[in-house]
């Protein structure tokens, strides 16, 4: 069962009670990412998540990291375009204590100089790792045609440039600004009772704060094409369609298309372009789903002289859908599909924690298993052949990487 308590200051605590496993997992999620940032501080989001592991006022990053590991635990944390989150994993008798250092951390981080100085080199090493593997800055480029000068085109590691104008009063200033407890969900899955709540309302329930989290502007929907020129043994491509935003009454119709797409290892694009035509070992479908919009992937990566066919055999696989829809064996199979993921990775209590925070930091609501179940078993096939209209237009976002940077012969031009 999950219970909702909001503290006094705004604070949400969403608590899912599983008295059948002895592990706890417990996360801090903060709704703002890359989205939230400008030109002068992108990659602050995520730099603020790394410094956060760098040292308290009581605790330094060494007994951070053993206040974990003398314990059995596991302690993360990421950072996406409209969430950040901090969250551990611990035996459920360690609870207590894995919650005390990560409010340690929230609260009480100093931002020392010297390991601001060697985080930066950290983080700037992960944007050089970054930049060499071309099937991961593909969607970034992606991000940049289909938003272009909106912040959610901005990648979230930010820059070189940008990374070495942070200190510890522009980190703070970010924090007071966007670190409030409106804007903060403290989500809670395991073998826990009721007096945990008090516990975590004890920590993160009498803090205040002036601001409150600005309105985000709805990004228009571009369809450029941003090619790279780079020595790489495949060439690197995507396309982007505009999607649904993550509140869409037809959100499940679309996860169901996407699984037929290119989200499975039976969907059409795996069976056509690597099984059939053995033109790509890696090649999927995915979806993207924002506060106010969404984006529909496709990506496949092949070798350069092969780039003009598997273009046209995705193009082929779209234009059929749009001609013929989909079949009911399709759509039944996938329904079974996702429902069997979505049981399976419930038995995590991590998954059951993300899953929760999520949906009320995005949502500001619950959806239970019942009620997600029920919303997949109503897909039909006409809801998905209806979307497929509506999701594949003519109008679409690419991006490629490759070693002449030049699109496909076949592809349409701007």
């Amino acid at each position: 069962m999950i219970t909702k308590h909001t503290c006094k200051n705004g604070v949400r605590i969403i608590t899912e009670n599983i008295p059948s496993v002895r592990s706890v997992a417990i996360g801090i999620w903060i709704g703002t990412g890359s989205r939230f940032e400008d030109t002068s501080n992108n990659g602050i989001s995520h730099f603020l998540e790394h410094m956060f592991f760098k040292g308290t006022k009581t605790r330094n990053a060494r007994e951070i990291a053993e206040s974990f590991d003398s314990i059995g635990g596991q302690v993360n944390a990421f950072t996406s375009k409209e969430y950040t989150c901090y969250y551990a994993k611990v035996l459920d008798n360690h609870a207590s204590r894995a919650l005390d250092t990560l409010a340690d951390m929230f609260f009480n981080s100093n931002f020392d100089e010297d390991e601001l100085m060697k985080e930066k080199n950290v983080v700037l090493e992960e944007i050089k790792m970054y930049e060499d593997t071309p099937d991961d800055i593909v969607h970034d480029l992606l991000s940049e045609a289909t938003y272009h000068h909106h912040p959610l085109a901005y990648p979230i590691l930010g820059t070189e440039e940008t990374l070495n104008s942070f200190n510890g009063q522009s980190l703070r200033d970010y924090m007071d600004h966007f670190y409030t407890p409106d804007n903060i969900v403290i989500s809670v899955a395991g073998n826990v009772d009721d007096s945990f709540i008090k516990e975590v309302e004890s920590l993160f329930g009498s803090y205040t704060s002036t601001n409150s989290k600005p309105e985000v502007t709805k990004p228009a929907f571009c369809t450029e094409k941003k090619a790279r020129k780079k020595e790489t043994e495949q060439a690197h491509l995507c396309i982007g369609y505009e999607g649904l935003s993550v509140g869409d009454q037809h959100i499940f119709d679309l996860i169901v298309l996407n699984n037929i797409f290119g989200g499975s290892m039976s969907s059409r694009l795996f069976q056509e372009v690597r099984e059939q035509k053995g033109l790509a070992y890696s090649v999927f479908s995915y979806h993207s789903a924002h506060l106010d919009t969404g984006v529909f992937n496709i990506y496949a990566g092949t070798a350069p002289n092969q780039l003009d066919e598997v273009y046209e055999t995705v193009s082929s696989i779209v234009d059929t859908m749009k001609d013929k829809g989909v079949t009911e064996k399709e759509v039944s199979n996938s329904k079974e599909q996702i429902k069997g993921s979505l049981m399976l990775s419930l038995e995590s209590t991590n998954s059951r924690m993300s899953r929760n925070g999520r949906h009320e930091l995005l949502l500001k609501k619950q959806r239970s298993l019942d009620e997600i179940l029920q919303s997949i078993d109503h897909v039909s096939k006409q809801n998905v052949d209806q979307l497929i209209h509506q999701i594949f237009t003519s109008d679409f976002s690419s991006s490629l990487i490759s070693p002449d940077g030049k699109f496909p012969k076949s592809f349409p031009s701007n």
